[in-house]
């Protein structure tokens, strides 16, 4: 993945060159391997006037074959990853280029927040004048109502996640904030402050799957393999939803990926989950298993999700630090996941005897997600 932040006068195509010629430098893999290319982009119709990027971005990586742009909201480059393992696994391709990018931080806040809230319910929700942190606010009162919960609590999430992401050079934002920063931040929309949400980003992502007989064929380095997929998807606005406060797409995504790999939530030792606000890492939390409904919103206080906990969530600083360049992020999660995994992310040492790891990447209001299971090859 390249750093995440502001590069405003970099194009997606150039943000893209750069992650997917970093994966191949890591592959040990030249782009002429590659025999098809799955990308993720959100918004490039509206930052960039740019549409048809499938063969955009093959071109700008080098690579040939069949190319195709997937669209899914801010997990975009997640279902971008979940189609070329499908690929590899059905026997289609031994080689595929997955990844994603976004550009975002080139045009106005405002425009940014209008391209983002077309992943709402267009007739329902963006008429009404709903955006992102609006709807995530309306989530977030209605698990306090349901479940109880505080600011306070939140507040500890955005803490652990900026605290993991203080040496982790491709963070935007590397600095650490206590809980008196999130409390008195400016009010974006109740009971989000400017430190409970996720920023706008630019940046790219890619990774090269392989199959097992072509790795094996080839002499490559596979330390790390996908074990598990899965996809989910729920109602677009949330007035349709039984529960407001809860994330069917992800529940159906996480158990099809446990299934998958033969594990259970339990097996899992480090997880990367889509906390684009603060609460959304307490729902992702109960949506796999990982806590009971109203459990998970004070996982982070009591420690148990911090870089010593139990379970150690969001090592890279989640989106809510790493930044959330949305048609990169599913792949940045794949990206950091492996770097975790295999020991050469700068956090590997804090899970130094973890062999399975979970990624969670979402869109719009969960409406979709989708969900990987990464294991240490023995």
């Amino acid at each position: 993945m390249t750093a995440f932040g502001a590069s405003p006068e970099r194009t997606a195509r150039d943000l893209f060159a750069q992650a997917a010629g970093e994966a191949f430098d890591d592959a040990a893999l030249e782009p002429d391997a590659v025999e098809e290319l799955f990308y993720g982009n959100f918004m490039g119709e509206f930052a960039e006037v740019q549409g048809h990027q499938g063969p955009l971005m093959a071109e700008a990586a080098g690579v040939s074959g069949p190319s195709t742009r997937i669209e899914s909201a801010c997990a975009s480059s997640g279902v971008a990853v979940r189609h070329g393992v499908n690929q590899v696994r059905s026997g289609q391709a031994d080689v595929v280029l997955v990844g994603g990018a976004e550009r975002m931080k080139n045009i106005s806040t405002a425009e940014g927040t209008k391209a983002l809230s077309a992943a709402a319910d267009a007739l329902w929700e963006i008429k009404a004048g709903v955006t992102f942190p609006g709807a995530y606010s309306l989530m977030a009162n209605s698990y306090f109502d349901e479940f109880g919960g505080t600011r306070e609590d939140l507040a500890h999430i955005a803490v652990k996640n900026h605290s993991n992401a203080v040496e982790n050079d491709l963070a935007q934002f590397q600095m650490a904030i206590d809980i008196d920063d999130v409390l008195e931040a400016p009010t974006v929309s109740s009971p989000f402050g400017l430190y409970d949400c996720s920023p706008m980003s630019d940046g790219a992502s890619a990774a090269v799957l392989v199959s097992e007989e072509f790795a094996e064929a080839n002499g490559l380095d596979t330390s790390v393999a996908i074990t598990g997929v899965g996809q989910g998807s729920d109602s677009l606005a949330l007035q349709d939803r039984v529960s407001i406060p809860e994330t069917p797409a992800a529940v159906e995504a996480g158990e099809t990926a446990y299934e998958d790999a033969g594990i259970t939530p339990e097996d899992v030792d480090v997880a990367e989950v889509h906390d684009c606000f603060t609460i959304a890492e307490v729902l992702a939390l109960e949506s796999l298993g990982f806590y009971e409904p109203g459990e998970a919103i004070t996982a982070a206080r009591e420690g148990e999700t911090t870089i010593d906990g139990e379970l150690p969530v969001n090592l890279s600083g989640g989106l809510k630090a790493k930044g959330h360049p949305v048609g990169a992020t599913g792949g940045a999660q794949i990206s950091e996941m492996t770097k975790l995994l295999r020991g050469d992310h700068v956090n590997s040492d804090a899970v130094s005897d973890a062999t399975v790891g979970l990624t969670h990447n979402a869109g719009g209001t969960v409406a979709s997600c989708v969900v990987h299971v990464l294991e240490v090859v023995e």
